[in-house]
């Protein structure tokens, strides 16, 4: 063998294969390969096995489109914007999460911008991302007051606007599911931490304790309710409120929290008070994030479906990208909460 015919013979198994050749390979057609690698598997009905295929097998074979001849020809993108208030343990990165699996079994990229609920950010980020030619948004507990001339799929925003697919909460079940739990453990006297003011959930959680309260005789004590501050998600806003909660004087044997990393916190300062977690306070969180399940004492709290939000958030987007508007969904898509009895709960045995 020559010298040539050695270059020749490396140069061969360098070339990547093309979509005929790649096709032929898999044993399927080529428009089926072209649908799996464009993003649009799924419109098309093609089975998740299939699309793995596909994708493993181009993947070794070093097969990789033209993106950008692509892009040109079809005018599509395959991007895909996201707005989320922060990226931090908790609520954001569980959404993110599924977002990311069907955005990436489905050929997609995305900007992840966070805004921290600053006024000129939120006003800004939709026309940076437009700007990116994204082909859809994805809004995570983030408020748009605006329409954009592309799809829009909110997570937790309660804002209904026809052009906008809302993923929400069924809140009054899990309000039911927390509050059921603490008055069968024989809990009257019980504190709320609320939501801070911009949260998208604060206010339809709210409406639905009071609603699932009052449907059982419970009453909610303006002196026990207390409520987030701050722009972050972290522990020390839950500690905060409940410091303020204990200066007020006024007993509880329970604290129902807006979310796990606020419950968390409010072990803390009970513990640092003298209080025993469950034995005198039971405390009960929301969302599972996956600190709860280690924390000391377990965290008992109301799972919110936040990975499979992410998910119903990202694929609704999808479809709607590949139909037409006419063929959006008309309502919200509601997810349903879950209920987790770990060990922060017991039953009450203070005496009121």
């Amino acid at each position: 063998m020559s010298a040539e015919d050695g270059e020749g013979s490396s140069h061969q198994k360098n070339v990547r294969p093309d979509l005929k050749e790649l096709a032929r390979h898999l044993g399927v057609s080529q428009t089926t390969v072209s649908r799996v690698l464009n993003g649009s598997a799924k419109h098309y009905r093609i089975s998740a096995e299939t699309q793995e295929r596909v994708l493993e097998e181009a993947a070794k074979l070093n097969y990789k489109a033209n993106v950008l001849a692509r892009s040109l020809r079809s005018k599509r993108s395959h991007t895909i914007g996201v707005m989320v208030p922060e990226i931090s343990e908790g609520y954001s990165t569980a959404v993110l999460g599924g977002i990311e699996d069907v955005l990436l079994l489905s050929g997609y990229f995305y900007f992840v911008v966070s805004h921290r609920h600053h006024d000129d950010r939120l006003r800004e980020y939709p026309s940076l991302l437009l700007s990116r030619a994204v082909e859809g948004i994805i809004a995570v507990d983030t408020p748009l007051h605006e329409d954009l001339p592309v799809p829009v799929v909110a997570v937790s925003d309660h804002h209904h606007r026809p052009a906008v697919v809302n993923i929400e909460l069924d809140h009054v079940l899990a309000a039911r599911y927390a509050l059921e739990h603490l008055h069968g453990l024989g809990h009257r006297q019980i504190a709320f931490i609320k939501g801070q003011s911009f949260s998208s959930d604060t206010r339809a959680r709210w409406r639905a304790i009071c609603k699932v309260a009052a449907d059982m005789d419970i009453e909610v004590n303006p002196n026990l309710v207390t409520q987030l501050d701050g722009d972050g998600p972290g522990i020390e806003t839950g500690r905060v409120a409940t410091a303020t909660l204990l200066d007020r004087g006024v007993p509880f044997t329970a604290i129902f929290a807006f979310n796990d990393l606020a419950a968390i916190g409010a072990i803390t300062v009970l513990r640092e008070a003298g209080i025993q977690v469950p034995e005198q306070v039971s405390v009960v969180g929301f969302d599972d994030i996956l600190s709860a399940a280690t924390n000391n004492p377990p965290l008992t709290t109301v799972r919110q479906p936040l990975h499979e939000m992410g998910r119903a958030a990202a694929s609704t987007l999808l479809e709607m990208i590949h139909k037409e508007k006419s063929e959006w969904p008309k309502h919200p898509i509601r997810m349903l909460p879950a209920f987790v009895e770990r060990q922060s709960t017991q039953e009450n045995h203070v005496v009121s």
